[in-house]
């Protein structure tokens, strides 16, 4: 039961750095969910936002830190 607890402390800590991140990124403005590649379809009714470029850059970003991290924790 100590695992789960500390599994879910852990999880909520790298919940609260992403959004952080995001925060972050937005102040400075970088083009996160506004990059070349996001779809957005507006019509009279609503409207549709696919963030497909900004998915694929955030997973590569994230998959690569996770490998660095993991690699550092194995030696």
């Amino acid at each position: 039961m100590e695992n789960l607890g500390r599994y879910l402390v852990v999880g909520g800590i790298v919940i609260i750095l992403i959004g952080v991140g995001f925060y972050v990124a937005g102040r400075l403005g970088l083009p996160l969910g506004r990059l070349p590649g996001d779809i957005r379809i507006e019509g009279k009714g609503g409207s549709l936002y696919f963030p497909i470029a900004t998915s694929i850059l955030v997973s590569l970003v994230l998959t690569i830190l996770f490998n660095v991290i993991l690699r550092l924790f194995h030696k």
